[in-house]
């Protein structure tokens, strides 16, 4: 009964009223009963958390938890991108005239991920990378690369699933559901770091609401019950690791890539 409970909880719904359901749950003192299962089913490594298993109030407290110091190396390499999640890539590539191409054999438009904004010209010809967070994962996002906030938008959406099937048999999951997108400039180049939620309405919160500028690997922002990352660097600024591709599983703070200005 728990072992399905907590299934129903990590297969992402989009009917608001199921999110609101499970969010409520997820917040509630009695959700910890579950997260002894929780790690268990889902196999988390518990030992990387800042606290006991056992310290967390609620199931959300525990899901996203901070970790220990310095179980994630930030990548130290000059002019260095680093992966903002623990995830695993499930599409990278460069942008094509605004388009990013075969998402699980879908095509998105900027302008539609962005919310039309006006820095899309920034990232028409850049690079991106799909980043997916299973429940397994550690669910706090951290800052890409150093710099400062140039703007945030939260666009209001739908809580669509961001799993396999509905990455690929919905349209348009990563462009319909509710995003936070932060932007952040660079000394080599502005990186946005789209943050699509999927389950719980309101799912995607700051580590701190007055933050106005990062170093590489600082906390940036959580989810709850979580998602997906796509992170966009911009036009002609970026090169990739080599030997990285999708299907690769990444940790926070390894080394995605460099970004150097063009001349």
């Amino acid at each position: 009964m728990v072992k399905q409970l907590l299934r129903l909880m990590t297969e992402l719904s989009s009917h608001r009223w199921l999110s609101r359901l499970m969010g409520a749950f997820s917040h509630s003192r009695l959700s910890r009963f579950l997260i002894p299962a929780f790690i268990r089913i889902y196999h988390i490594p518990s030992s990387e958390a800042e606290k006991h298993s056992g310290e967390y109030l609620t199931l959300n407290e525990f899901f996203s938890r901070r970790l220990k110091p310095g179980m994630r190396p930030v990548a130290a390499h000059e002019n260095a991108v680093a992966s903002p999640v623990d995830a695993l890539i499930t599409a990278m590539g460069e942008i094509h005239s605004g388009t990013i191409m075969n998402v699980k054999g879908q095509d998105y438009e900027l302008e539609d991920l962005l919310n039309h904004s006006p820095h899309l010209e920034l990232y028409k010809k850049g690079f991106f990378f799909v980043l997916y967070l299973s429940p397994t994962d550690y669910h706090r996002i951290h800052s890409p690369i150093t710099g400062r906030k140039v703007e945030s938008e939260h666009i209001r959406g739908r809580a669509y699933p961001v799993n396999e099937f509905g990455m690929r048999h919905m349209k348009g999951v990563l462009s319909r559901n509710e995003r936070l997108i932060t932007y952040i400039a660079g000394a080599n180049g502005e990186a946005a770091v789209v943050k699509v939620g999927a389950m719980n309405v309101s799912s995607i919160h700051y580590a701190d609401e007055e933050a106005d500028a990062w170093q590489i690997g600082d906390d940036l922002a959580y989810f709850e019950f979580g998602s997906t990352v796509v992170l966009l660097l911009e036009n002609g600024s970026f090169t990739a690791r080599p030997g990285l591709a999708s299907g690769t599983k990444v940790k926070m703070g390894e080394l995605l890539g460099t970004l150097q200005r063009p001349l």
